[in-house]
């Protein structure tokens, strides 16, 4: 979670990484590196207790771009080096906890179980969730996981190491997600 302007520096760096932007003026064109900018700023704002027109102003222009590019992702739910790779429908509950270098694809549904109180699943360090996953509940993924294509899965795995698929999820393969994808984050 942001707590400093350091912070905020890192998770906007660890973002750029992930995410392959290698030009200082792709704020002006990539609107997902705009959403991803903005995301931070929130939480920055937000978490920092900064000034309430600033904050205000940042939150609507975040609402307005998250309509326009299909996503619900609430902040302080990420940490550094995250990477939305396309438009389209994301949902994430708040209550979702995802460690450093997540990538993330399109038709993903990150949810709690109904009846369940809210709770939400909580995801690892370098996990890779591919387009049109569902994971929901009280669950909990290890660190270096990948998440298979359509996969819904509705138990942990906390292990960690593994490609998970299949409805409903199972480990299909122990490789893990090294050498899959750039970390942002280089912590982890």
């Amino acid at each position: 979670m942001i707590q400093s302007s350091a912070d905020y520096q890192m998770y906007l760096e660890a973002d750029r990484i992930a995410l392959g932007v290698h030009s200082r003026w792709a704020w002006l064109h990539d609107e997902i590196f705009q959403f991803q900018r903005l995301l931070r700023k929130v939480e920055f704002l937000t978490n920092c207790r900064k000034n309430f027109l600033r904050r205000r102003i940042a939150v609507y222009r975040f609402r307005r771009l998250s309509i326009r590019l299909g996503f619900s992702i609430p902040i302080n739910v990420f940490g550094p080096g995250l990477a939305i790779l396309h438009y389209g429908t994301i949902v994430v509950n708040s209550g979702t906890r995802v460690g450093s270098n997540c990538r993330i694809h399109t038709g993903v549904n990150i949810g709690a179980q109904l009846g369940s109180g809210g709770a939400a699943p909580k995801i690892g360090n370098n996990c890779y969730i591919a387009p049109g996953a569902k994971l929901f509940g009280a669950i909990e993924i290890g660190d270096n996981t990948a998440i298979g294509a359509n996969a819904v899965v509705n138990k942990s795995f906390p292990e960690g190491n593994v490609t998970l698929g299949g409805i409903p999820a199972r480990v299909i393969s122990n490789k893990s997600t090294a050498g899959l994808f750039i970390h942002g984050d280089s912590r982890f």
